[in-house]
C-alpha cells in the first residue's frame, strides 16, 4: 500500500460533528444488494444520509438521481445497499457507485473527463480498464459512504466482500474511489477493509491525494470589513476598489432566483459567455446532458436544493452562480459572468456579496471546492485535500 501524501500535510480544520447512533447494530451478518438510485426511495436514502456527518449535497438523493437522469448513457449503475442479513433486512449504509471504462470511446464527444489537481502524479490506470467509481464522480466535488460512523467499518467490510466475490459475474479491473474528504472516517474504513484483503486477493492498494479544495474559514461574529482586514494588503485593496467601482455604477444586489428552472437558460447564457467551448453547455451531446442535469437537479431538489443567484448592478444582471447551503457554510459550485461587464469585476463582486451573506447568516465556511485556481487564495482560502483510494487486480 502506498502511503497517502495527505499524511504529511497539516490536518484539516476540525469539523463540527456530533455523535450519531447507528441505524442498526452491525453485530450480525451483513450482505450487499445492487440497486439503482431510482429504486431506492428518497425517504430511505435521505434518512441514512442524515446519519452521515460527512455527507454533502453531492451524496444526496436529488443530486445522484439528477446525475443518472442526465448522464446515464456514460456509465452503468452499481449502487450498493448494505443490509442486515435476513429477509427484508434494514439498510444500514448506501454506497453510490457506477462502473465504466476509465476512458470511454465517446468521452471526447461528451467532454467526459475525471479532473484532478493540475500537475499531480496520480497512479495511472489503463484507459480500457473496467473501473468502479463513486456515483456522479465527474460532477461531484465530494463523495462518501452513507451511514452512521459506528456502522462504517462493518459496511466497508461488506463492500470489500462484494468485490472479492463473484460480483454477479461482472469482472472489474480497478476500484477507483475519488473525492474522499480528509478526515472522513469512510476513507479510513475503506482503506482498512481493502488493505486487510490486499495480499490474500492479489490486489494492489494505493491511497493518494487527488486534489485540493480551497476553503475560506470565517471567524464568528465579524463584519465584512473585519474579514477583509484579515487578507493581504494588496488583496484587500483590490477587492475594496472593485466593489466601490461597482457600487458607483448602481445598486449592487445578490438575489436568489425564485424559480431556478425558469431562470436556467439565463444562467447557461452567462456561463457560456464566460467559458465558451470549454464551458459546461456547448452545442454538443455533452452540453445537452449538462442542461438536463441542472434542470433535473433543480426540479428534484426543490427548495432544499442548490441556490441559483444573480448579481445585478443598477438592475442589470452581470453574473450568476450556483451554490449549495449547508449547516455551517456555502459550497460555491459554478458560475458565469457577462464579459461585457468586465469593468465592474462581476466575479469579485459576486463572491464579496456571497461572503457578506455568509457572515450575516453566521456561516463559518465558504468552500470553493476542487481546483487551485489563484482567485480562491485571494480570499484567504486554505487547502483541504481530497483523497483517492485505488484498488487494482494484479492479474486483472
Amino acid at each position: 500500500m502506498t502511503p497517502s501524501p495527505t499524511l504529511s500535510e497539516p490536518p484539516c480544520p476540525a469539523s463540527a460533528t456530533t455523535e450519531v447512533a447507528p441505524i442498526l447494530s452491525t453485530t450480525g451478518p451483513l450482505h450487499t444488494e445492487r440497486r439503482n438510485v431510482r429504486d431506492i426511495g428518497r425517504e430511505a436514502w435521505d434518512r441514512i444520509a442524515a446519519q452521515t456527518p460527512w455527507a454533502t449535497p453531492f451524496s444526496g438523493w436529488a443530486f445522484q438521481r439528477a446525475w443518472w437522469d442526465a448522464y446515464g448513457d456514460n456509465a452503468h449503475e452499481e449502487t450498493l445497499v448494505v443490509c442486515a442479513d435476513w429477509p427484508g433486512g434494514e439498510p444500514i449504509a448506501i454506497v453510490p457507485l457506477m462502473h465504466r471504462h476509465e476512458v470511454e470511446p465517446r468521452d471526447a464527444l461528451t467532454h467526459t473527463t475525471m479532473r484532478h489537481e493540475a500537475g499531480a502524479e496520480l497512479t495511472p490506470v489503463e484507459p480500457t480498464a473496467t473501473a468502479v467509481f463513486f456515483g456522479a464522480s465527474y460532477h461531484a466535488d465530494y463523495a462518501t459512504v452513507l451511514g452512521s460512523p459506528a456502522d462504517l467499518p462493518a459496511a466497508a467490510a461488506a463492500l470489500v466482500d462484494h468485490f472479492a466475490g463473484a460480483r454477479d459475474g461482472q469482472p472489474w479491473d480497478a476500484i477507483d474511489l475519488r473525492r474522499l474528504r480528509c478526515g472522513d472516517p469512510a476513507a479510513d474504513a475503506l482503506a482498512g477493509a481493502f488493505g486487510a484483503r490486499e495480499i490474500a486477493e492479489g490486489w494492489t492498494l494505493n491511497v493518494e491525494r487527488e486534489d485540493v479544495c480551497p476553503v475560506v474559514h470565517l471567524p464568528a461574529g465579524i463584519t465584512m470589513d473585519d474579514y477583509l482586514g484579515t487578507l493581504g494588503k494588496k488583496e484587500r485593496h483590490e477587492i475594496r476598489r472593485k466593489v466601490r467601482r461597482a457600487e458607483a455604477a448602481g445598486e449592487v444586489r445578490l438575489d436568489d432566483s425564485p424559480d431556478p428552472v425558469a431562470d436556467l437558460d439565463e444562467f447557461i447564457d452567462l456561463h457560456q459567455k464566460k467559458w465558451g467551448a470549454a464551458g459546461l453547455f456547448p452545442e454538443t451531446p455533452g452540453g445537452e446532458q449538462s442542461r438536463v442535469f441542472f434542470r433535473r437537479l433543480f426540479e428534484l431538489a426543490g427548495a432544499d436544493g442548490p441556490r441559483l443567484t444573480f448579481l445585478t448592478v443598477g438592475g442589470r444582471r452581470i453574473a450568476a452562480g450556483v451554490h449549495f447551503e449547508t449547516v455551517d457554510g456555502y459550497l460555491y459550485y459554478n458560475a458565469g459572468v457577462d464579459p461585457d461587464a468586465r469593468e465592474l469585476s462581476p466575479g469579485v463582486v459576486m463572491i464579496h456579496a456571497l461572503t457578506e451573506r455568509a457572515l450575516a447568516a453566521g456561516k463559518r465556511r465558504l468552500d470553493f471546492m476542487r481546483g487551485n485556481e489563484p482567485y480562491k487564495y485571494e480570499w484567504g482560502a486554505e487547502d483541504e485535500p481530497i483523497q483517492r483510494i485505488l484498488v487494482r487486480r494484479r492479474n486483472g
